[in-house]
């Protein structure tokens, strides 16, 4: 028999609390503490997907993305083809700043369905469109 587990993402946040708040918005999701341990929230959505935020006082943004070396951990949120602009809008208008790329072509002065983000703690993260399941 397989024990049920569950799977969480860890961010590390200097102060959790407005990044939770920055996700829960961003993902339409709630925060809620997590159970026993008072420096971490956890962000749940409607997919299932958790995002935790942990308080870490010592934490130092990614320096992702590096033309030197290959990717770091990030996330990938998925919208709609034609809802990808008003993502962005919302991304940029709730802290999230965007990110120059050139190697893969997600330069900010280009329109891709592939942007570069940071978090207002520094982690990264892009927006793209979700890809149509085969069928």
């Amino acid at each position: 028999m397989t024990v049920p587990k569950t799977s969480v993402l860890v961010l590390d946040s200097i102060d959790p609390e407005p990044l939770a708040r920055f996700y829960a918005t961003l993902l339409g999701a709630i925060v809620e503490p997590a159970g026993g341990d008072r420096d971490l929230l956890l962000v749940s959505g409607r997919s299932g997907v958790v995002l935790g935020i942990r308080r870490d006082l010592g934490q130092a943004p990614p320096s992702w993305p590096r033309t030197e070396d290959s990717q770091q951990a990030h996330l990938h949120v998925l919208v709609a083809p034609d809802s990808l602009d008003e993502a962005e809008r919302e991304a940029i208008s709730l802290g999230a700043r965007p990110i120059a790329a050139e190697r893969d072509g997600t330069r900010t002065d280009w329109r891709t369905d592939f942007r570069r983000y940071t978090d207002p703690a520094g982690h990264s993260f892009v927006l793209t469109t979700a890809s149509p399941v085969p069928g």
